[in-house]
């Protein structure tokens, strides 16, 4: 009787990086090493390095994949809306990826970041920005949509996006609360704990108003001739 030949998917950078990137979804970044990964891979430890040459390389990787993910502008995009699509995209990826937001500052760009952000500056060129504007444009916003990814995922959100268990104490201890944090304790009462309150709908808000900002600052430079 002739045996079953089970055949294994080769293990390939891009591979690697996948199963790499699905363990940090998992359990974290910090659940990562090139050792787990192997063992992950069924390979060991030092086959690895034949496709990536150490974890820094990896994490490297593994944000540029991440990268890929977001929406990526075109010249031909009405600046605006590509702006648009593309915090929404950031916003969407980085809840998937939270770890990415962890190791970002630690990291050299790869193809797919340099593409992206190469098309966003492209996008906004088009649009007849000037490089001094581009670069206050895409600081704000990216720094926005960073910063509320941020704090979205370190808050304690419930099943619909509110965070009505961060204010559970402050209702159970109402009067203390409001002697010793008034405004605390109406912020809670008024809007944090009213039905339908959901932190993730303040990011449209402050998006618009992100973008009101660039557009009021471009039309006031093209005004001006700078």
């Amino acid at each position: 009787m002739t045996g079953i030949v089970e055949t294994r998917e080769p293990v390939t950078r891009e591979r690697a990086v996948r199963v790499a990137i699905g363990r940090a979804d998992a359990n974290g970044i910090e659940s990562l090493s090139m050792r787990k990964l192997a063992a992950e891979l069924g390979v060991e430890a030092m086959s690895l390095y034949y496709h990536l040459r150490n974890k820094s390389d990896l994490l490297d990787a593994m944000l540029d994949a991440v990268y890929a993910e977001f929406d990526t502008p075109t010249r031909e995009d009405q600046w605006r809306d590509a702006m648009s699509r593309r915090a929404r995209s950031m916003r969407a990826v980085w809840a998937r990826h939270s770890w990415a937001l962890e190791i970002g500052a630690r990291t050299s760009p790869g193809s797919a970041t340099l593409r992206h952000l190469d098309a966003a500056i492209g996008c906004l060129r088009a649009a007849e920005f000037s490089m001094v504007m581009i670069g206050h444009a895409l600081s704000v916003l990216d720094s926005y949509v960073r910063g509320f990814a941020q704090e979205e995922i370190g808050l304690p959100l419930d099943s619909s996006g509110g965070i009505t268990p961060a204010t559970e104490d402050i209702i159970a201890q109402q009067q203390r609360m409001a002697e010793d944090y008034p405004n605390l304790a109406a912020m809670a009462a008024e809007l944090i704990m009213q039905p339908g309150y959901a932190y993730g709908n303040e990011f449209e808000f402050g998006l618009t108003v992100v973008l009101d900002g660039i557009a009021s600052a471009h039309t006031a430079e093209r005004r001006s001739g700078s």
